[in-house]
Formats: structure tokens, sequence, C-alpha cells
């Protein structure tokens, strides 16, 4: 299965109480902090949700 990267880009300063929740399941906690991910529709649906925060590298 294909792997993909998840890079913060924001910080989580002025996001809902949703959005901090979603990055704490992605395991993001600091600006810059990238990590690393199986493809799979539930971690783009997570990614799906904070488009405008993180980065995402195939």
């Amino acid at each position: 299965m294909a792997e993909i990267k998840v890079k913060l880009l924001r910080s989580r300063i002025g996001t809902t109480p949703a959005q901090r929740r979603l990055l704490d399941s992605l395991g993001l906690k600091r600006r810059e902090m990238v990590k690393t991910f199986k493809d799979t529709p539930s971690i783009r649906g997570i990614i799906a949700k904070v488009t405008h925060m993180v980065a995402v590298f195939e």
C-alpha cells in the first residue's frame, strides 16, 4: 500500500476544538512536523477536514 507524508504548515492556535482533535489523531502537535501514514480513505478523510493547515506529499 502506498504511503503519504503529511506536514503541519499552520499553527493550531485559533483552530476549532474539532480541528485540534483531528490533528491530535494524526499526531501533529507542532508546526513543521511531518508524519508518514498509509494511504487509506480514513486518513484522506481526516486530511480533507484540515486541508488549509497541512500539506500532503506522496
